[in-house]
């Protein structure tokens, strides 16, 4: 695993492979933007990359990070090496490990903004909601085990201001998506049939069909070799045949 490590302000750098010792670290939850607009570990190690789109969300993380006290987070874009076939597998069959023991993890909402005002409402509170409630974090096969696996959920808009948290949220989030608010409070994943976690997946969207499969990993605790191009119906077989 590496991370990003704040240098000032707007700057920020990625360490080494980190293989023990890791220090406390927040991460991103996103959704992708256009793949040629996300930042990538080769953006970083050259500083370049600052005129994507995916560039605002990657400071954006840095800069609330060091908020908070932290010097480092993850920001899965930018610190995998995708073009490294055996490093993307680990990182994969990783991934809910590393959300679980994240200090921080800042869901950015790209598509809700904190100035949406309200022509009915005197109160200007929670005029975003009906645009965090169609949020199409909430479709992506990715961020359910993201949100289930941190404990310490912090939601954002694309400005930057923060909406509220895992908890604060519980009752939206519980109607979004259908999981129970005790799975969102955080006991045990197993406590749940296989049957009810499947569904709270069934009507997300992954870009790669294989992910449907890869992004349930976490949500049963397994661990199985990548074959992309298998195709959505046998990375299934296989998932629910280790299940």
């Amino acid at each position: 695993m590496r991370l990003l490590e704040v240098e000032n302000q707007n700057d920020f750098s990625v360490t080494r492979d980190l293989l023990d010792e890791v220090p406390p670290y927040a991460i991103l939850s996103h959704t992708w933007e256009a793949d040629e607009e996300e930042v990538t570990l080769q953006d970083i190690v050259t500083g370049t990359g600052k005129d994507k789109a995916g560039y605002r969300k990657t400071q954006f993380c840095g800069k609330q990070a060091a908020s908070d006290g932290l010097r480092y987070f993850w920001v899965d874009s930018c610190c995998i090496d995708r073009s490294n076939y055996t490093e993307l597998s680990e990182a994969i069959n990783s991934m809910f490990r590393w959300y679980k023991h994240a200090t921080k993890c800042y869901v950015y909402l790209a598509d809700v903004s904190a100035n949406t005002c309200s022509q009915t409402s005197q109160s200007p509170e929670k005029t975003w909601e009906p645009e965090f409630r169609n949020s199409r974090w909430f479709t992506r096969g990715w961020t359910l085990q993201e949100l289930l696996a941190s404990s310490e959920v912090e939601f954002f808009s694309r400005e930057g201001t923060k909406l509220g948290t895992k908890k604060s949220l519980e009752q939206q989030i519980h109607e979004i998506t259908g999981i129970p608010i005790q799975a969102l409070a955080g006991s045990p994943l197993s406590d749940f049939r296989i049957e009810e976690r499947l569904s709270w997946a069934a009507k997300r969207q992954t870009k790669r069909e294989e992910d449907a499969a890869y992004s349930l990993l976490g949500l049963f605790d397994l661990h199985i070799p990548l074959i992309y191009g298998e195709g959505k119906s046998n990375a299934i077989t296989r998932l629910l045949h280790e299940i």
